[in-house]
């Protein structure tokens, strides 16, 4: 709390070490608009995607300073390029925003769950554009090892029974309403194909989804991740 005070009255560096909270360079790498992205393959389930960027550079660091840094500040703009990212996928209509749910471990760590807040900050962006938009915290993660150094095949296994859809709070999506999910870096898609999946399971359709960056492919003499285990930005 302390820390949230601090950074209220004092501002911080950017992440990528730049002026002010949140430098020019940051600013323009966020604002660029939303492209199609999908990895290769493509995990079945997965729904049409949506991404600003690549997640390296000035979008890494955004992501990491607000998930792993405790820079609660960057849930604005982050929050509002998601909203940017829903009227780009919604010709027009109303939108109902399922955040990806984190475990209730990541929870305790980050002090409060990051996509649930990008998510309010989205709804509340499109509705003073004047849309319809509703929040709903439709599903809940159970516990699962990290991700980080898991294949495609082991990350698929995993997020297959990552989630349930909790009792009780799906009622509002059944009245037609365009669903779509969010979540911060699209990687092997296994986590966004698992939860429109199990919105799926309950007749509840899912018209895409959208983040803020999609891992890069890399070739195989890159010593971090490699071949088809990562999406691209189509067109990049």
């Amino acid at each position: 709390m302390l820390r949230d005070l601090i950074d209220l009255v004092l501002p911080a560096d950017c992440p990528c070490g730049g002026p002010g909270p949140f430098c020019p360079a940051c600013r323009a790498a966020l604002a660029a608009a939303p492209r199609p992205a999908a990895p290769t393959p493509s995990p079945p389930g997965l729904p049409p995607c949506l991404a600003f960027g690549p997640y390296d550079g000035p979008l890494q660091q955004l992501l990491l300073a607000y998930k792993e840094r405790g820079r609660r500040d960057l849930a604005a703009p982050l929050g509002d390029r998601l909203a940017a990212g829903v009227a780009g996928l919604l010709a027009n209509g109303p939108a109902v925003l399922v955040p990806v749910p984190s475990t209730a471990a990541a929870i305790r760590a980050r002090r409060g769950d990051h996509m649930e807040r990008l998510a309010r900050r989205a709804v509340g962006a499109l509705r003073r554009d004047g849309r319809r938009a509703t929040l709903l915290r439709a599903l809940v993660a159970r516990p699962r090892p990290d991700s980080a150094h898991l294949s495609a095949a082991e990350r698929a296994a995993a997020a297959r029974d990552a989630f349930r859809v909790r009792p009780g709070r799906t009622g509002p999506l059944r009245a037609g309403l365009a669903v779509v999910l969010v979540d911060d870096v699209l990687t092997t898609g296994s986590t966004l194909a698992a939860v429109a999946n199990q919105l799926r399971s309950v007749d509840i359709p899912v018209c895409g989804a959208v983040v803020i960056a999609a891992t890069r492919r890399r070739s195989s003499s890159d010593n971090r991740v490699s071949g088809p285990e990562s999406p691209t930005l189509v067109g990049s």
